[in-house]
C-alpha cells in the first residue's frame, strides 16, 4: 500500500510528488506518456507573474507569483535566466499612464526582488529600441525564462530521491474506493492500493475523472497556446512584450539563438487538439510585424509548438481573460480525492504545497513547508556564470556554446555525468547538434527518457538543431542501446 498515487507527470503532477515524498509520504506517480511531454513542454518558458493580469485584478495571483519568481530564481539558478523585458508604447492599446501605474504595482507586489525594477526606456537604450519600428517610448521591467520541460524533470529528480516511484509510459487504467482505500488498476499490470489519489491530469483531469467514478463539481475549460519559432528578430538576450489591438499581448523571447513568438489564446475541445492552425500562425507573424523592423511571413517559421492549458471554467465569455489561478477539488467521500484544475508553470510549488497541506488531515500528516527554499537538483550553486566558468575550465573541449547548454540543463549534477570525461573521445559516440553518447545514457538512465522524442524534443530539444539524417542514426543507436522491454 502506498500513501499517495498521483495522475499526471506534467508541472503540477511532479511538483506534488516532489512536495509529499519530502513530507515523509510513500507516493507513486503514473504518467501514460514522457513526464512533461503534453502542456508542461509547450509554454512560452517564463517564470513571471504575470503582469497583465492586474488588468483582471487578480492581485492574489500576481503576488503569489511574483513571490515563487524570486523563491524558483534561487532553488534554480541554472535552468531559471533573469530576463529584462522591453513593453514598447507603439501601437498600444493603453494610456501611458496606465501601463506605468500596472509595472509599479507589479514592482510593489513583489516586494523585495533581486532583479531590476521597471523603468521608462531611454535615449541610450538603442539595443532595445532599434529593432523596433516608431519611437523609442516604452518602458523595461523583469521577469524570468525558463526551461519548461526540465524544470518538470527537476521536480520529477528531487522526489524520486525523496523516495517516490515515477511510473512514465504508464496508464491508471481504473481506480475504485474499496474497504476506505484508493484501489487501481496499471497498464503494467500491477493493482496498487493507496490512502488518496491526486487527479493532476492537466487538459485530461476531466477525462480521468471518468476512469475513478466521480463526476466534479469544478468543470476545465481548454485553451490552446501556440508559439511560433523564426530566425532571429533582434540581437541581445532581452524580450519584448507586445501589445495588440485586440488588447491581448504577444512575447518575443530569445529561444535557441532565433525568436520564439506567442502565445494565442482558442478555446478547443479536445486536448489532443493542440496543434497549431494557419490562422495562428499568421495572428503571430502580423504581432510582430506591427512592431518590428525584420519582418516575417510563415514560410519563416522554422518550428511550432502548442499546448492545451486546462483553464478553471470560472464563467468568463472569452479566452484571454479566464483567470490561470488554480483551484483544488478535495472530495473526501470515502479515501480522499483531490483534482487540480488549471495552475502555471511559476506556482507549481505553491500549488504542491497547498495539495500536501489539504490532504494532509486525511492521511495523519502535518505538512511542512520544505521546498521554499530547496534547491532544485544541480540547483545548489552560487551563481550560474562562476559556475559556467569553472565547468569551462574542467572540460574546455566541451566549446563555448555546448558547455552553456549542459551547464544549464544539469547545473551541478554535470559533475557527476562527466566524472570520468577528460577528453572529448570520453564522451563517446556523438550524435550532432553536440548532443554524445555519455549524455544521451544519462538521460535514459537517469531522467526516464523512454522514446527517442524523450531526449529530443524535450530534455535538450537538440532535435531542432540535428539534420534528418542525424536524428534517423541517433533513432538507430538508441533502438540498439535500449530495445523496448
Amino acid at each position: 500500500m502506498t500513501d499517495l498515487i498521483i495522475i499526471g507527470g506534467g508541472i503540477n503532477g511532479c511538483a506534488i510528488a516532489r512536495e509529499a515524498a519530502l513530507n515523509g509520504l510513500s507516493v507513486l506517480l503514473v504518467e501514460r506518456d514522457d513526464l512533461g511531454q503534453h502542456t508542461s513542454s509547450a509554454s512560452t518558458g517564463l517564470i513571471h507573474g504575470g503582469l497583465r493580469y492586474l488588468e483582471q485584478y487578480d492581485f492574489r495571483l500576481v503576488a503569489e507569483a511574483l513571490r515563487e519568481r524570486e523563491r524558483l530564481l534561487k532553488a534554480a539558478p541554472h535552468l531559471i535566466r533573469p530576463m529584462l523585458f522591453v513593453l514598447p508604447h507603439e501601437h498600444a492599446v493603453r494610456p501611458w499612464w496606465m501601463v506605468r501605474a500596472g509595472l509599479l504595482l507589479y514592482d510593489l507586489l513583489a516586494g523585495r526582488m533581486t532583479l531590476p525594477r521597471s523603468r521608462g526606456l531611454r535615449a541610450t537604450d538603442t539595443a532595445f529600441t532599434d529593432p523596433l519600428k516608431g519611437g523609442a517610448r516604452g518602458f523595461v521591467y523583469s521577469d524570468a525564462q525558463v526551461d519548461d520541460a526540465r524544470l518538470t524533470l527537476a521536480n520529477a529528480i528531487d522526489a524520486a530521491a525523496g523516495g517516490a516511484e515515477i511510473a512514465t509510459y504508464t496508464t491508471l487504467e481504473s481506480a475504485r474506493r474499496e474497504s476506505g482505500l484508493w484501489r487501481a488498476h496499471l497498464s503494467d499490470g500491477r493493482t496498487v492500493t493507496a490512502r488518496a489519489l491526486v487527479n493532476a491530469g492537466g487538459p485530461w483531469v476531466g477525462e480521468a475523472l471518468g476512469r475513478l467514478g466521480v463526476n466534479a463539481a469544478g468543470h476545465v475549460r481548454l485553451v490552446k497556446g501556440s508559439h511560433i519559432v523564426v530566425p532571429p528578430l533582434y540581437a541581445g538576450d532581452h524580450a519584448y512584450m507586445l501589445q495588440q489591438p485586440d488588447k491581448r499581448i504577444v512575447f518575443a523571447i530569445p529561444w535557441q539563438g532565433m525568436t520564439e513568438i506567442g502565445t494565442t489564446d482558442v478555446a478547443v475541445d479536445r486536448p489532443e487538439e493542440a496543434v497549431i492552425d494557419a490562422g495562428e500562425i499568421a495572428y503571430l507573424c502580423d504581432a510582430a510585424n506591427r512592431h518590428f523592423v525584420r519582418q516575417i511571413g510563415p514560410d519563416d517559421v522554422v518550428a511550432t509548438w502548442s499546448g492545451v492549458r486546462p483553464l478553471y471554467d470560472d464563467g468568463a465569455s472569452a479566452a484571454q481573460v479566464i483567470s490561470r489561478d488554480y483551484v483544488l477539488e478535495l472530495d473526501e467521500n470515502g479515501p480522499a480525492l483531490l483534482s487540480v484544475f488549471g495552475g502555471k508553470i511559476t506556482t507549481a510549488r505553491h500549488l504542491a504545497e497547498e495539495t500536501v497541506g489539504r490532504l494532509g488531515p486525511s492521511l495523519g500528516l502535518e505538512a511542512r513547508h520544505l521546498t521554499r527554499k530547496r534547491p532544485f537538483p544541480g540547483g545548489d550553486i552560487e551563481a550560474f556564470d562562476s559556475f559556467l566558468a569553472s565547468v569551462r575550465t574542467r572540460w574546455p573541449f566541451l566549446g563555448q556554446a555546448r558547455s552553456a547548454r549542459m551547464a544549464h540543463a544539469y547545473g551541478s549534477a554535470l559533475h557527476a555525468m562527466l566524472a570520468d570525461v577528460r577528453c572529448e573521445a570520453d564522451m563517446g559516440q556523438a550524435f550532432g547538434a553536440g548532443l554524445t553518447e555519455v549524455e544521451a545514457r544519462w538521460m535514459h538512465d537517469r531522467e526516464w527518457a523512454r522514446t527517442v522524442d524523450d531526449p529530443l524534443q524535450r530534455r535538450s530539444k537538440l532535435g531542432l538543431k540535428m539534420t534528418a539524417a542525424e536524428r534517423e542514426a541517433f533513432a538507430r543507436w538508441w533502438s540498439e542501446s535500449f530495445p523496448p522491454s
